[in-house]
């Protein structure tokens, strides 16, 4: 299987240094190109390059602030940030990595070291990235990790805050976990979360929407730009899926077989980061539908 070409982004405001650059790389990567520092950063948001390849000496703003502006936003602060400029003084070398740059070469360019750090710093991104996303995974069921949830229900508020949109949340318990776990055993507890996280997991029809493990025998399905009505209606498709399953559960007093309560939330999210109040109301409808049977969807 072919490995995907990676997406280097080169500024610089000299054409002919853009097409030198681009004619060392473009045989093994993608490139994009920007001529000056404001198109850069609305590129580099836009496309999330791999890699940027980032000239110092630009009109207007040059590539130290460039790199500066990179590091503070949080869509582009993991793009690695290799220098090149004409000026190779230590000072600015220093400067440089202090902006966030992860290394600098020197003009005029040689091929052979241009290709060399390209090839080695994309190397560590893809390292990176791996590791990333494993740390973002629960081990034992293979959905995403309350790590990951936070990641996400974090940006999620500030987008719904920036566009009004409702953002809503279910939180999902399953029913006498802990009885299933002493009576069938842990082995067994675990094959169930398995199937239940696979089963929400499989009702996911948006690349928006996350299905994560909470913690435990706790689940929560996060559902952008979705009111109280969808909301309840994910909530519904969520408990069937879960039903249709029939995982036997001898010592349920609900049903006979594995059931999951739920608590169904909504907020259009306001100023700042208060995210933790949509699970606290999507906690106590999970609270009334514990105390009113099991097996039911509480929304407060």
């Amino acid at each position: 299987m072919t490995e995907p070409r990676s997406k280097i982004l080169v500024v610089d405001d000299v054409p002919a240094n853009i097409k030198i650059i681009s004619a060392i790389l473009k045989h093994e990567h993608d490139i994009i190109v920007a001529t000056n520092g404001m198109t850069a950063l609305e590129i580099a948001r836009l496309e999330l390059p791999d890699l940027i390849l980032l000239d110092v000496m630009m009109p207007n703003m040059d590539g130290f602030e460039v790199c500066a502006r990179l590091k503070s936003d949080i869509r582009t602060n993991d793009i690695p940030v290799i220098f090149i400029s004409a000026m190779n003084e230590v000072e600015d070398e220093a400067r440089g990595l202090e902006a966030g740059g992860l290394d600098y070469i020197t003009k005029p360019v040689n091929p052979a070291i241009v290709r060399a750090r390209v090839r080695i710093h994309l190397e560590l991104k893809r390292q990176r990235d791996l590791l990333e996303r494993i740390s973002m995974i629960d081990g034992l069921t293979g959905i995403a990790n309350r790590r990951r949830l936070d990641d996400v229900l974090g940006r999620e508020w500030r987008r719904c805050h920036r566009s009004g949109s409702p953002l809503s949340l279910i939180l999902v318990d399953v029913d006498f976990f802990k009885n299933f776990n002493d009576h069938c055993g842990h082995l067994a507890g675990d094959e169930c979360l398995k199937k239940v996280a696979a089963a929400m997991a499989g009702q996911i029809r948006r690349a928006a929407d996350l299905v994560a493990r909470f913690g435990g025998e706790e689940f929560t399905c996060l559902l952008p730009d979705t009111g109280p009505d969808a909301a309840h209606a994910m909530a519904v498709r969520l408990r069937d899926a879960v039903t249709a399953l029939a995982i036997e559960h001898p010592q349920s007093v609900t049903a006979h077989y594995v059931t999951i309560s739920l608590g169904v939330a909504t907020l259009i999210p306001d100023d700042g980061d208060q995210s933790a109040r949509l699970i606290d109301i999507a906690d106590r409808g999970l609270y009334w539908a514990k105390q009113n049977g099991r097996n039911q969807i509480g929304m407060v």
